[in-house]
């Protein structure tokens, strides 16, 4: 299940990326609602991959899955790191259209 909302954390603002080109009414600065969910939904997917190795420790790796939890460990976290980027562009943005213009 992490690997899935990883997957889907990593997909949200390339998705809402292409969907702002997609239609004419809207811009690139609209794509940001995608931001704060890819975050949302990259926490999600470390705290189940952390879950998920927890289970295993109990289970003394009967339940299998250990490749799983680590594949949405690491999908979550560079989803964090990407939805961190566009914080951060998303606030220099702000800074230059509505501070500095």
């Amino acid at each position: 299940m992490s690997v899935l909302i990883g997957l889907l954390a990593l997909a949200a603002i390339p998705v809402a990326a292409a969907i702002t080109d997609w239609r004419g009414d809207l811009r690139l600065i609209h794509a940001g609602v995608a931001v704060p969910v890819a975050a949302i939904l990259a926490v999600a997917a470390i705290r189940l991959a952390r879950r998920g190795r927890q289970r295993l420790e109990r289970t003394l790796d009967r339940a299998g899955g250990r490749g799983r939890a680590r594949a949405g460990r690491i999908l979550g976290w560079l989803a964090l790191y990407i939805s961190l980027i566009g914080a951060i562009s998303l606030g220099v943005y702000a800074l230059e259209y509505f501070v500095l213009s």
